[in-house]
């Protein structure tokens, strides 16, 4: 396996593989700041609208970008809608597929789950690869509940690396996700050391600011991973009550709106050469009573003031 310095320093991938970078170098480049914006469709998610209906907000509120739910896209499949005709779809829009948000059990020790799940993400990387997408988040399912010892960050590694040997397949990359409530893979330490060890051209880490905040690291680790291997980031913020050990998904606010220090964190990100997509992922129940379209507008506006204050 490739040690920790070699993932950290290296440069692309060995010749004749796929690297990260090769999958995700077709994306645009933004235009004015140095980083793009998706909407990550969680945020209006109880609006309970389709997929079509999810790509005309995200169009029309100025996003560069979307990153939908395998659910969604697997409910339009099976309405007898044709992923050619999606992928269309966002190309009018003006959109590309920052991402997309599956859930396969990859990790699970139990080996008829574990394949299991490597089936459902080679499924999932299929719908994600029709629409013109490039990568999926891998967040530790199968491993995120209490109960009983979560596998070893050795074991995590060997299994993620199968994972982006799917991925390598299917011309998808499989993003290493933070869950700050799960028992593992809830730290910044932890997600940097399978991702490294996996020893893979296609590791790469989606970090998310809640999680790390609901995780307990210091946001100083971000620094510790090199900018290259995340190309999506989830920007969010948090208040201050409920503290720590009880705040959920669903306190999740507008960047901003929040205590999270995110201009000297974004800041830090760009210095270091992150030049990737902030993807707007929030749970907000009083979003979701609102109007779709406003919602991703000062989604998106938000998002914008607290990168364009901490480029200042």
């Amino acid at each position: 396996m490739t040690n920790r310095r070699q993932f950290f320093l290296s440069s692309a991938a060995t010749a004749g593989l796929l690297s990260c970078h090769s999958i995700v170098s077709a994306q645009e480049e933004p235009t004015t700041l140095p980083v793009r914006f998706a909407l990550n469709t969680s945020t209006i998610s109880g609006q309970k609208l389709p997929i079509e209906e999810q790509i005309r907000v995200a169009s029309e509120a100025g996003y560069d970008g979307i990153e939908p739910w395998i659910r969604d896209l697997q409910a339009y499949v099976s309405a007898g809608g044709k992923l050619v005709d999606l992928k269309k779809r966002i190309d009018d829009a003006g959109l590309s597929v920052a991402s997309a948000i599956g859930f396969a059990n990859w990790i699970s020790d139990d080996d008829s789950e574990r394949r299991k799940g490597l089936e459902t993400a080679k499924h999932d990387m299929d719908l994600v690869s029709g629409i013109g997408g490039k990568l999926i988040a891998a967040p530790p399912v199968g491993a995120h509940r209490g109960g009983g010892p979560s596998p070893p960050l050795e074991t995590i590694a060997e299994r993620y690396r199968q994972l982006c040997e799917v991925g390598q397949q299917a011309g998808v990359a499989p993003q290493l996700e933070l869950w700050g409530f799960s028992p593992t893979l809830s730290k910044l330490g932890e997600l940097a050391y399978v991702a490294t060890e996996a020893g893979h051209p296609l590791a790469c880490v989606l970090p998310d600011f809640y999680h790390i905040y609901k995780g307990g690291s210091d946001f100083a680790g971000l620094s510790m991973i090199e900018s290259s291997k995340m190309h999506c980031f989830h920007i969010n913020d948090y208040p201050a009550d409920p503290p720590r050990e009880s705040i959920s998904d669903q306190h999740r606010v507008f960047p901003g709106d929040g205590v999270c220090p995110l201009p000297s964190i974004i800041r830090s990100l760009v210095d270091n050469g992150f030049r990737g997509t902030f993807s707007l992922e929030l749970f907000n129940r009083d979003y979701w009573k609102r109007d779709a379209l406003a919602v991703a507008r000062e989604g998106l506006e938000k998002s914008r003031a607290v990168v364009a204050n901490a480029l200042a």
